[in-house]
C-alpha cells in the first residue's frame, strides 16, 4: 500500500521538476535572444523620452554634378505621366560612385525631374536629376548617433530586415515575461513580497496614467 502510495506522489514532483526546467530553459533562452535589444530600447527609451535635451546638430552635405550623355538618354524626358520606379542600374550606380549616396529605391519621376528620396535612420537625404539639361544636385543630412538608435527604436526608414528583428525581440521579450511570470507564481509561497510588487507594477503606472495623464 505504501508503495503504491508513493507512485502518485513521484509522477507529480517529477512533471513538477520538468516543467520547472522548461520554464528556466525557455527563460533564460529568450532573455539571452532578447538582452541587447532589451539594453538598446532600455536606453533609446531615455534619450527618446529627452529628445530636447540630447538631440544633436544635423550636419548636411550639399553636391552638385552632371550625368553622362549616355546615361541621360536613359532618364530623358518624355511624354509619359508622372510615376514612380527605380532609376536605371548604370545611373543608380553612378549615383553611388559620384554623389556617394545610394542610387536605390523608389525614384518619383515627373515631366522634367527624377527626384530619389532616400530616408535612412538618424538621417536623410535625396538625389534630384535634371531629365532635360542632366544636372544632379543632392543632399545628405546626418543628425548624430543617437538620432540614428532612436530611428532604430521605432522602426524608421530601418527597412524589412530590421522590421523582422523587432518582431522577433518582440515575440522573445513576451516569452521572457511570461516565463518570469511563472517562475514568480512557482516561487511565490517561499518569497512574500512577489505578488504586492507585481501589483504595485501594474498600480502606479495606471495611476499616473489616470492622473497625470489627459
Amino acid at each position: 500500500m505504501h508503495g503504491t502510495a508513493r507512485i502518485p506522489t513521484q509522477k507529480k514532483k517529477s512533471a513538477k521538476a520538468f516543467w520547472l526546467k522548461q520554464l528556466h530553459t525557455w527563460h533564460w533562452v529568450s532573455s539571452a535572444i532578447s538582452l541587447i535589444g532589451l539594453l538598446l530600447f532600455a536606453f533609446t527609451g531615455i534619450t527618446l523620452n529627452h529628445a530636447a535635451d540630447v538631440e544633436g546638430a544635423p550636419q548636411t552635405i550639399s553636391k552638385n554634378a552632371t550625368l553622362p550623355a549616355d546615361l541621360l538618354k536613359q532618364v530623358a524626358a518624355d511624354d509619359a505621366p508622372d510615376t514612380k520606379k527605380p532609376l536605371p542600374a548604370p545611373v543608380a550606380a553612378w549615383v553611388e560612385k559620384e554623389i556617394g549616396q545610394s542610387g536605390a529605391g523608389v525614384a518619383e519621376w515627373s515631366a522634367d525631374e527624377v527626384y530619389l528620396p532616400l530616408p535612412r535612420p538618424g538621417g536623410d537625404g535625396w538625389v534630384a536629376i535634371d531629365r532635360h539639361e542632366g544636372a544632379v544636385t543632392s543632399e545628405s543630412t546626418s543628425r548624430g548617433w543617437i538620432s540614428y538608435l532612436n530611428d532604430l527604436h521605432k522602426g524608421r526608414n530601418a527597412g524589412d530586415a530590421w522590421k523582422w528583428f523587432i518582431d522577433i525581440f518582440a515575440v522573445a521579450c513576451f516569452l521572457f515575461a511570461l516565463t518570469g511570470l511563472l517562475l514568480l507564481q512557482l516561487h511565490a509561497k517561499k518569497r512574500p513580497t512577489t505578488w504586492p510588487i507585481v501589483i504595485a507594477g501594474l498600480v502606479i503606472p495606471a495611476i499616473l496614467a489616470v492622473i497625470f495623464i489627459h
